[in-house]
């Protein structure tokens, strides 16, 4: 096979996209030594994911007024910065598409599902086609979600969907007028119900991590995918997801700056990091030197 055509080495090295991605023959998952597997990598994702959920809901919505207080004020700070910046607008795209509620349960779908659906796509087709590549972009992936975790301990803020609402987790402030439309007119499920009240961390939203994973998906698939409609969509997947989480009411824009900032973050530390894990974990390409 052409030079050019050679195994996929880290983006940290190349940014080429490969001749033939739909090559059957091309050597995808040649390393310099090591080898992923599926089973080994399923019990990594699944205890990470493990973790982080009990840690978000160690600093979530259940402890108290204290933390409740803290979410209403950094609220109220994230709407004074839209504003001095003139840019405060979720309230208004809401306002735009409220009444279409087939359009709203579309995008309450969006929210619930592709955050998850997309993302493991992503992460299976590295996986199975560019190994060297997914053990990169898995470590940057959870330096990612690490640093939300980070976010959501030091800054806990109430989401604009909770602003009017009086419940115990909301600020019943009549000057805003959001709707849950996780609620009405709904979709999957709702943060509303008692099973999600009770292990969901409801103020977890600065940074994003619905968009920050958009954004990584695109980071770590766009380079070694070949057919336009796929590169097309993907890169639009991050601008639909910001569309998604506002229409919604469960983040600012200010949050999804906060997630684009938690990736760029990450990226450089979770790349220098996977280069030093043992090749069970972070295959080398073929001809690499080792850590």
């Amino acid at each position: 096979m052409a030079s050019g055509a050679t195994d996929l080495t880290d983006e940290a090295d190349t940014g080429r996209v490969p001749e033939r991605l739909d090559d059957p023959e091309r050597p995808q998952g040649r390393t310099a030594g090591g080898s992923l597997h599926w089973w080994g990598e399923l019990t990594i994702v699944l205890a990470f994911y493990g973790v982080y959920t009990f840690i978000r809901n160690q600093f979530g919505s259940d402890l108290g007024p204290s933390v409740k207080q803290a979410a209403i004020d950094n609220a109220y700070d994230v709407i004074a910065w839209e504003r001095a910046v003139h840019l405060f607008g979720e309230k208004g795209i809401q306002d735009l598409f409220i009444e279409w509620d087939q359009f709203i349960r579309f995008w309450n779908i969006f929210y619930g599902l592709c955050h998850f659906a997309v993302t493991i796509s992503v992460m299976v087709f590295l996986f199975w086609r560019h190994p060297v590549r997914y053990g990169v972009q898995r470590t940057v992936l959870a330096f990612t979600t690490a640093l939300a975790l980070v976010g959501f301990a030091l800054y806990p803020l109430m989401p604009p969907r909770l602003l009017n609402d009086c419940s115990a987790f909301g600020a019943c402030d009549s000057n805003y007028s959001y709707v849950d439309t996780l609620v009405d007119p709904g979709g999957f499920w709702s943060f509303n119900s008692s099973a999600m009240m009770d292990i969901s961390n409801q103020y977890a939203a600065m940074p994003s991590l619905h968009v920050a994973w958009a954004v990584w998906c695109v980071v770590a698939a766009l380079p070694v995918l070949r057919r336009r409609w796929v590169r097309l969509g993907l890169l639009a997947y991050p601008w639909l997801t910001l569309f998604a989480v506002m229409v919604t009411a469960n983040h600012f824009w200010l949050d999804a700056v906060g997630g684009l900032l938690a990736v760029a973050v990450a990226y450089p530390a979770g790349a220098l990091l996977a280069r030093r894990l043992p090749a069970w974990l972070a295959p080398r390409p073929a001809g690499a030197a080792g850590p």
